[in-house]
């Protein structure tokens, strides 16, 4: 059960600017200062801290925590077809657990445009959260060879989503991206992989 040492004030006027649905509500005695739900997570307030509990504290710890922190960012794309129907998974951690996860369809696209998007969500995502520094982790090596600048392309569409990852990325103050074996990517894969079939 984390405890955030915090002025409860400031941490409601962060959750009201989250970029995600957060219920915020009166406390339920006199010493709650308020109650906060999202996901599996009920966050409740009193004069000089906040307790998350429930099955999944993450879904708020890292929206109330002061100042960033850092992030492990997973991403997959996949594409039945090559081009053919297409979805998206990612994956944001910390050491307290998994922060935030999905997936979902992106249309019809090939493999490679997923891989972008995919990686291109799971940024957005981290961002929201407020993290100020990122380690990425994907199964393409195209992709992340692209995006450390060691590969050119000549698809103007791939060099298009490059750029918009590169500005999702000049947006933390540190940032490294690596390529990882699909088993180490696993839960990114399983989460574009559902959003697949689900469509």
């Amino acid at each position: 059960m984390p405890t955030i040492e915090c002025d409860p004030a400031t941490a409601r006027e962060r959750l009201a600017a989250a970029d995600v649905d957060v219920d915020v509500g009166p406390g339920n005695t006199d010493h709650e200062r308020w109650r906060a739900e999202r996901g599996d997570a009920v966050a409740v307030a009193y004069d000089d801290k906040v307790v998350v509990q429930g099955a999944q504290p993450t879904d708020l710890t890292a929206l109330l925590r002061d100042g960033g922190g850092r992030a492990h960012v997973y991403f997959d794309g996949a594409s039945r077809g090559n081009p053919g129907p297409a979805a998206v998974g990612y994956v944001v951690v910390t050491d307290d657990g998994v922060v935030a996860e999905g997936g979902e369809r992106v249309g019809e696209t090939t493999n490679n445009r997923a891989e972008y998007e995919a990686l291109v969500r799971a940024l957005e995502v981290a961002g929201d959260h407020g993290f100020d520094e990122v380690d990425v982790r994907g199964d393409s090596e195209l992709i992340v060879r692209q995006v450390r600048g060691e590969y050119d392309t000549a698809d103007p569409g791939l060099r298009e989503r490059r750029v918009r990852v590169r500005e999702l990325l000049d947006g933390f103050d540190r940032w490294s991206i690596t390529h990882v074996p699909r088993e180490v990517n696993s839960r990114a894969d399983e989460m574009a992989s559902e959003a697949l079939e689900d469509g």
